[in-house]
């Protein structure tokens, strides 16, 4: 029997019927169309799946749909804006950080989530914000310098 949940995805408001085993990335991609956040090992490994619920870093294939009920939701595609990437994107494009992208964005999110507590920080605060993140193209260093470039260009 589908459940009535309300949920705050990138600015917008939504009121949808859910299956209760239905994850909150499938319902991302396949009701909302949101096909950024990807869908990896749906075991909560990998962080493919990453997005931002109520202010922290979740693997969204381990929570289901209805658990965000009431919940605000940020996915990669509610970085952009009209006028361009948000900073995090550009730096990952002109650091060389996205190399096959699938990884890219729950890596951007949790750099986000990073930034956004703490707009410069250390190496090692960059490492561990996206050591939940799997990336097997570009060895992470390129993804530091990345993050670490948007939080120097805060200060």
């Amino acid at each position: 029997m589908k459940k009535i949940i309300n949920i705050h995805v990138n600015g917008q408001d939504y009121e949808l019927a859910v299956e209760p085993n239905k994850t909150l990335v499938d319902l991302l991609r396949t009701d909302l169309g949101l096909t950024g956040t990807k869908k990896g090992c749906e075991l909560g490994d990998c962080g493919s799946c990453t997005v931002i619920m109520d202010g922290k870093t979740i693997n969204s294939c381990l929570v289901l749909a209805v658990q965000a009920n009431n919940s605000r939701i940020q996915t990669i595609e509610g970085l952009q804006t009209e006028a361009g990437l948000h900073p995090l994107q550009q730096a990952f494009v002109e650091k060389g950080a996205i190399q096959c992208g699938f990884c890219s964005s729950g890596m951007i999110l949790s750099s986000k989530n990073l930034l956004d507590r703490n707009p410069n920080p250390s190496e090692q605060e960059i490492r561990e914000a996206v050591s939940g993140n799997l990336c097997r193209c570009t060895g992470y260093q390129k993804i530091v310098d990345a993050v670490a470039d948007v939080g120097n260009k805060k200060k």
